[in-house]
């Protein structure tokens, strides 16, 4: 089966004893209840990352990690962008039944370096909404962001189910959660509208990620009624993928900006999202 030999597999009833002993060996996890113990036995049956199967990179210690990440996060030739100067409008503030809203409906997440939990904002928001709405409404009227929301705690995923060397680990960075907060209200209300209606020097039609109701199915969906379209009047169809390596670690900030200046975005939102950048 490996080897793709479907029909001899058959033959031999490889399949179904191997499905037999599956169903067999999961009869007795309820995913419903235990879907943890479910995960495990699904990755020990596909030969995954857990249990014995999973070895510790004992010999990359933190300070190898943390020189990696710098390196590919540091540009010799960063060119700083330069800020908007003018002043914030009224529409670009956030009111504090947008702050309500924004600690009402938080999830549990994973907690920043300032230590301050979700559950503690989600159950205080009555209390907090008020003072942190003039907080947030101060950090966008000047475009800068506190360092202390930009310090993240970085947990190193492993990509591979044994990584012998930093670049098979995916950074996976937790800012504070009123940082990710604010950040939310920032995209949801201005960016996304932005990209709704860009300005005819950007074309946002091929762009799936990160944008609202993008997603890698619809991305799916237009490759194949292109393929398909095609096909009506060609013989065959050829499509070249590319894979960028470490696309968004590489990302140029002038390059960015360049294309965010151009975009219907207020000039403080503009300044906030370029100091969110900054260092």
């Amino acid at each position: 089966m490996r080897a793709g030999r479907m029909d001899e597999a058959d033959a031999l009833r490889v399949r179904k004893a191997i499905t037999r002993h599956n169903t067999k060996w999961l009869r007795d996890i309820d995913a419903k209840k235990n879907a943890k113990d479910a995960w495990a036995k699904f990755r020990e049956i596909t030969r995954g990352t857990s249990g014995e199967n999973r070895q510790s990179a004992s010999d990359i210690t933190a300070q190898i990690l943390n020189d990696h990440y710098a390196a590919i996060f540091t540009d010799m030739s960063y060119q700083p962008t330069q800020i908007k100067l003018t002043t914030t409008p009224r529409d670009s503030l956030i009111s504090e039944v947008h702050v309500f809203r924004l600690l009402d409906t938080l999830k549990p997440m994973a907690t920043g370096l300032d230590g301050i939990p979700a559950w503690f904002l989600h159950l205080g928001a009555p209390i907090f909404a008020s003072p942190l709405v003039r907080l947030f409404n101060q950090t966008i009227m000047e475009g800068t962001v506190p360092q202390q929301w930009k310090t993240a705690a970085i947990t190193p995923i492993p990509k591979v189910p044994r990584p012998t060397k930093p670049s098979e680990f995916r950074p996976i960075s937790v800012t504070p959660v009123l940082s990710r907060s604010l950040e939310k209200y920032v995209v949801r209300h201005h960016i996304y509208p932005a990209l709704r209606d860009p300005p005819p020097q950007l074309n946002f039609e091929d762009q799936y990620a990160f944008r609202p109701t993008g997603s890698t199915t619809a991305a799916i969906i237009a490759i194949l009624h292109t393929v398909r379209s095609m096909l009506s009047t060609n013989e065959y169809v050829h499509v070249f993928a590319f894979d960028f390596s470490k696309a968004f670690d590489i990302v140029r900030h002038s390059t960015l900006m360049s294309k965010r200046a151009m975009m219907q975005l207020p000039d403080s939102i503009y300044n906030w999202v370029r100091d969110f950048f900054t260092d």
